[in-house]
């Protein structure tokens, strides 16, 4: 029989971590005040701790009550990120004068309630398998609402914004996990095609050439959004997540062999048409032969260097000469008051959030869960690592934002969503689940059915003296049998005595001293 892991729900865990998560935002958010203050408290603290408590009491106790065998790490490392963010934004509203902190704390409530009702309405992620095309199509939909007329709006040299009035959104946020559900649906029901070997080359077998069709219009997709979008990092982000979710269902290397050709292809066209691609290439491999277009990222540089190891603490620094450094550049903000140690912890916490999503993808008895998992933990790190790798020149500088910590309602609504799928999932994995019986069983419900007649047998009397065997059916020198009745004066085989070796004979016993 097969071990059976049991999780238990670990709701005092849990609880203590969310009060941990919801202290720490809360010390950021004073100590700024006091070192920019000479240690007064900003005004009107208790309200805005009493919010910032009250949302993640909400938060986690829809989860203890909906998914209570969610994975109990992933909100607390959530909120803890979404305190780092806030603090660090209302430092840099001490700066500018603006109220992005007020702003961004009024988003977490809107994503506070649109996670809510996604765990009460969602208690079973595979309920979203039933409807591939329909995602697809979504997906598709909402990467290229920004081409729409008077609809999308151009921003830093790209077309990845709608506006509403007021209010402009990023639909690759929300693209992001639609398209995930959708490859995920897809390729559990086309996997095993895909996964046929075509021609060997190199050691490695390569896919049919007809099989080539799903990456193909996924790569010529990714080509429309970089040519008329010009946005590299959404289009890296939308095709890594194919390949990368078509090779785990696979299992065939060639596939990420032939994405890494294709999104090279794609680094190419991009550099070669778009004037703000070179600039960000330029600004990545020689940032300082041009000091007034690559002054963000020379701005980023410094801070880091002025930060060190320690940082230079809450308030203390100087993150806001760096430009945008809310947005896409919080990362390096975070690096100069908190030092590289302060980002490396901010990294580690993200790689917690991908571990334990890619551990429920593991534990998955189903292959719609697991591509699923594998699927949103990917486009979650792929984010994280194009943006951080963007700011410490790792990587040429895209316009995404960091999850959980950059200023924007769309980023922060789209990945309380992401959030609330994988609570989902990994609350499937962990539950209690009945065993399904293994090994093969033959059904009788077919069979005819007959009666057979019972007789019963006649009870001997307990009262009658047994019979005594006949002498006259063995011969004379014939012994009895092993299982035949013995006479009074034969002894039985556990009374015959069998002396050991090298023992003395025993002595003969006398007939009138019985049986010892």
């Amino acid at each position: 029989m097969a071990e059976v892991v049991v999780y238990r729900k670990r709701t005092v865990v849990s609880a203590l971590m969310m009060l941990f998560a919801l202290a720490l935002g809360s010390a950021g958010y004073l100590m700024v005040s006091m070192n920019q203050h000479d240690g007064a408290l900003p005004e009107g603290w208790p309200a805005a701790l009493g919010a910032w408590f009250g949302l993640g009491a909400i938060a986690w106790g829809v989860v203890r009550w909906r998914l209570p065998y969610a994975d109990p790490l992933l909100l607390p490392v959530v909120f803890l990120l979404n305190g780092l963010g806030l603090s660090m934004i209302y430092r840099l509203d001490q700066a500018d004068g603006l109220a992005s902190a007020r702003l961004q704390l009024t988003w977490l409530a809107v994503a506070v309630a649109v996670f809510s009702v996604t765990v009460f309405l969602l208690r079973d992620h595979r309920v979203l398998q039933r409807y591939t095309y329909l995602w697809f199509v979504a997906g598709f939909l909402l990467l290229l609402s920004p081409l729409v007329p008077g609809l999308g709006k151009e921003n830093h040299g790209a077309r990845i914004w709608i506006e509403f009035g007021p209010f402009s959104f990023q639909p690759a946020e929300i693209a992001k996990i639609v398209l995930s559900i959708a490859f995920a649906s897809y390729l559990v029901e086309k996997r095993d095609v895909l996964a046929t070997a075509g021609r060997r080359f190199l050691g490695i077998d390569f896919p049919r050439p007809r099989d080539l069709a799903p990456i193909g219009v996924a790569w010529v997709f990714s080509l429309i959004i970089l040519v008329f979008e010009k946005d590299l990092g959404t289009t890296l982000l939308f095709f890594g997540l194919f390949v990368a979710m078509l090779y785990v269902a696979t299992e065939r290397p060639s596939w990420a062999i032939l994405g890494v050709l294709m999104v090279a292809v794609l680094g190419v066209v991009g550099y070669s048409m778009f004037d703000h691609v070179q600039t960000r290439f330029s600004s990545w491999l020689n940032p300082f032969s041009d000091y007034d277009k690559n002054l963000q990222v020379i701005s980023a540089q410094f801070g880091f260097a002025w930060g060190g190891l320690f940082g230079t603490g809450w308030g203390l620094g100087r993150p806001y000469l760096t430009p945008l450094a809310k947005n896409d550049f919080i990362g390096a903000a975070i690096g100069e008051e908190l030092g590289l140690y302060g980002l490396c912890a901010l990294v580690v916490l993200f790689g917690v959030i991908v571990a334990r999503v890619l551990r429920a993808a593991l534990g998955s008895s189903e292959p719609f869960g697991k591509l699923l998992a594998t699927g949103l933990a990917f486009a979650f790190a792929l984010q994280v690592f194009i943006i951080l790798g963007g700011i410490t020149r790792l990587l040429p500088l895209t316009g995404l934002t960091t999850p959980f910590v950059s200023q924007g309602g769309s980023s922060l609504i789209s990945n309380y969503l992401l959030l609330a799928l994988m609570l989902t999932i990994t609350h499937q994995v962990r539950r209690p689940q009945a065993e399904a019986p293994t090994g093969e069983f033959a059904s009788l419900s077919a069979e005819a059915t007959q009666a057979i007649p019972v007789q019963r047998a006649p009870q001997p009397d307990p009262h009658a003296e047994p019979p005594r065997p006949d002498p006259a059916a063995f011969g004379a020198d014939e012994p009895l049998g092993m299982d035949e009745p013995l006479g009074m004066d034969e002894p039985t085989v556990a009374q015959r005595a069998v002396p050991a070796p090298g023992s003395p004979p025993e002595a003969p016993r006398d007939p009138e001293e019985g049986t010892p």
